[in-house]
């Protein structure tokens, strides 16, 4: 039984890495250069019933995957009022590529972000909201030069649905963004639309893939983002 189960998880892994490499030969035939990857590796430690935390590491790809876009640290601390309640905060360090400019080249970037999280079940759905601030800054520039901090109130909707017997749950979040900054045009930016699904291999982590669609608002010509995600996740819980 432990060598079927084994042999589940490897066809799974199979599958989701043919699905990033299949969407990358797409991507190379096509004119458009919009689709980025994004891959994450991430550990989070359960402290009790009340406190989390985690350290994330993430590659992102941009130009139909063949200019790195950035890569970042996250780490992230959350506390549980209750089942449905819960606050975080966290901080990412980040080497931002840009690839436009007279100065192209590495930058340094930091941000910090706070949530505010609720999450209820309706029969078999599963349904998460998270309100987030969100402050990022460019590290090699300081305000006398102009730079000034680019924040954002993000809301998110996650929606999950039960299925009976089945570990590839379906996935669906909506998230809209409200960007505002000293000196720039303010107001609602962007949003981002996600499907995907997760596959628990317990005491292995967590796998999670997805697709996503983002597109700017509020613009003459708004450009489109499409996005293929995968992720890992490895839990650790206290055993006092």
């Amino acid at each position: 039984m432990r060598e079927v189960k084994n042999y589940k998880h490897v066809c799974l892994l199979m599958l989701l890495f043919g699905f990033v490499f299949t969407n990358k030969i797409i991507a190379q035939t096509s004119d458009s250069k919009n689709l980025n990857a994004w891959t994450t590796i991430e550990i989070e430690y359960k402290l009790n019933k009340k406190w989390s935390f985690s350290l994330a590491e993430q590659l992102r790809l941009k130009e139909n995957l063949s200019l790195v876009d950035k890569y970042f640290t996250e780490l992230q601390a959350e506390y549980s009022f209750n089942k449905n309640f819960s606050l975080a905060g966290g901080a990412r360090f980040s080497r931002q590529n840009d690839t436009e400019g007279n100065i192209q080249g590495y930058e340094n970037h930091f941000r910090f972000q706070f949530d505010a999280k609720y999450k209820h079940k309706i029969n078999n759905f599963k349904l998460d909201y998270r309100l987030r601030y969100q402050n990022k800054d460019d590290m090699s520039v300081s305000i006398e030069d102009g730079d000034y901090a680019n924040q954002h109130i993000r809301f998110k909707t996650d929606v999950e649905y039960n299925i009976k017997n089945w570990k590839l749950d379906p996935q669906f979040s909506a998230e809209i963004f409200n960007h505002f900054e000293k000196g720039e045009e303010n107001g609602f930016n962007k949003y981002r639309l996600t499907f995907g699904t997760d596959y628990d291999m317990k005491d292995y982590g967590k796998i999670n893939v997805f697709y996503r669609f983002e597109k700017e608002l509020n613009v003459d010509l708004p450009e489109t983002t499409k996005i293929i995600g995968l992720s890992y996740k490895y839990t650790i819980k206290n055993k006092k």
